[in-house]
C-alpha cells in the first residue's frame, strides 16, 4: 500500500505512484528532484537517499520543514486535532471559518492541515492575495477519533521517511529549482495539468509548460513529467508540440474530485521522459496510435492466471474422503 501524506490535495498521485516507481525502475540517479512538489507523495513513495523537493506554495514547504525539525510531531497533531475537532463539532461547523481566518492570518502549520482535512472536497485554493478560500465540507464531526488517528499515524510514517533520507526542502518557484538541477539528478515535475482546470497556489500557462520543457532539456539531467493525455471530450496536443522529441507512457486513472459529478471522469494518464521507460514508446508513435483509433494505453492491468480450483469429492464406497483437482468450467 502506497503511503498517503497527511495534507491532501485535488489531484494527488496516491493511486499512481505504484506506477510511476514501476515506470523508473531501470533509470539510475544521485538525487531526485521535485520542482512542483504538492503533497509529496511520489516523493516520499519512491524514498530515494537523497531529494530535492520544491514548491512555489509556502505552506506546503513549511509543513515539512516542520516535520523534519521536530516541530510538528505525531503526539502535537493528535493533540491539535482533537482539541479543534472538538470546537468544530461544538460550533456545528461554524468553527472552521474561524480557523480559516487565523491561518490567513498567521500561516500556522497545524491549521493548514486542519483546513486541509476539513474543506470542501479535498481541495487548495488561494485567491490572489494567497488567501486559502476554500469553504467547509459540511461535516461538524469530521475529526472523530478514527480520523485523527489515520492522520497522525500518516505523520508518523512520513517523519520516519524524511529521516532516513537526505532531504531538503525549499520554497521556490520551477524556474530557481531548474537552475539547480545537476547532469546527475533525476527531475520528476508534476505541475498543474496544463489546458485543464486547477486549483492551486498558481495557475499554469503554455508559455511556463514551454519554459520547463526548455529548462529540463538545458540541464541535460533525466526528466519524468506527469500530465495527461486525452479524456473522453479532447487530447492533450501539447504532448506532440512541447514534448514532441520525447517518449510516453499511458495508464487509465479515475479522478473522484470536482465539484459537480459531470466533472469526474477516467482520464489517460502520461509520464514523458527523456529516457525509455518501462513500457514506453516514443510521443510520435502515441501520435499514430490516436490518428488510427488504437488505444491509447501502454501500461495494462498485471494479469493472473485462472487459479485451480480445490473441491472435494465424496464416494459413497470408499470409507475415506477423497480430494481432486478439477478444472473449473469456462467462464461464459
Amino acid at each position: 500500500m502506497p503511503l498517503v501524506p497527511p495534507i491532501k490535495s485535488q489531484g494527488i498521485k496516491t493511486k499512481l505512484v505504484d506506477w510511476i516507481a514501476a515506470s523508473i525502475v531501470d533509470v539510475e540517479y544521485d538525487r531526485w528532484v521535485e520542482p512542483f512538489m504538492g503533497t509529496g507523495v511520489v516523493g516520499f513513495n519512491i524514498q530515494p537517499k537523497k531529494a530535492l523537493l520544491c514548491d512555489s506554495n509556502p505552506h506546503l514547504i513549511k509543513f515539512y520543514k516542520g516535520i523534519q525539525d521536530k516541530e510538528i510531531t505525531s503526539g502535537i497533531v493528535k493533540q491539535f486535532l482533537t482539541e479543534e475537532g472538538h470546537k468544530l463539532l461544538d460550533s456545528d461547523g461554524d468553527y472552521f471559518y474561524e480557523v480559516r481566518k487565523r491561518f490567513n492570518e498567521t500561516g500556522s502549520s497545524l491549521d493548514f492541515l486542519f483546513l486541509s482535512r476539513s474543506c470542501f472536497n479535498g481541495m487548495m485554493r488561494f485567491n490572489r492575495k494567497g488567501g486559502y478560500n476554500v469553504p467547509f465540507c459540511k461535516k461538524p464531526n469530521r475529526f472523530a477519533q478514527a480520523l485523527v488517528t489515520k492522520i497522525t499515524n500518516q505523520v508518523k510514517n512520513i517523519s520516519q521517511v524524511i529521516e532516513l533520507g537526505d532531504f531538503t526542502f525549499k520554497h521556490q518557484d520551477f524556474q530557481q529549482t531548474l537552475a539547480e538541477i545537476k547532469k546527475t539528478d533525476l527531475v520528476y515535475s508534476d505541475p498543474p495539468y496544463i489546458g485543464r482546470h486547477v486549483d492551486y497556489f498558481d495557475s499554469w500557462s503554455e508559455e511556463e509548460e514551454m519554459e520547463l520543457n526548455k529548462g529540463l532539456v538545458k540541464s541535460k539531467s533525466k526528466y519524468i513529467l506527469s500530465t495527461w493525455l486525452s479524456n473522453k471530450y479532447r487530447t492533450n496536443d501539447y504532448i506532440f508540440s512541447i514534448w514532441k522529441d520525447s517518449f510516453i507512457t499511458t495508464k487509465e486513472h479515475f479522478y473522484h474530485v470536482g465539484g459537480k459529478e459531470k466533472n469526474r471522469n477516467a482520464v489517460n494518464e502520461a509520464l514523458i521522459s527523456n529516457v525509455e521507460l518501462q513500457n514506453s514508446i516514443s510521443t510520435t508513435s502515441m501520435k499514430e496510435k490516436i490518428a488510427n483509433g488504437e488505444s491509447q494505453i501502454i501500461t495494462q492491468e498485471k494479469e493472473y492466471s485462472k487459479p485451480i480450483q480445490l473441491v472435494m469429492k465424496l464416494e459413497e464406497d470408499k470409507p475415506n474422503t477423497n480430494y481432486s483437482r478439477l478444472t473449473p468450467p469456462p467462464i461464459k
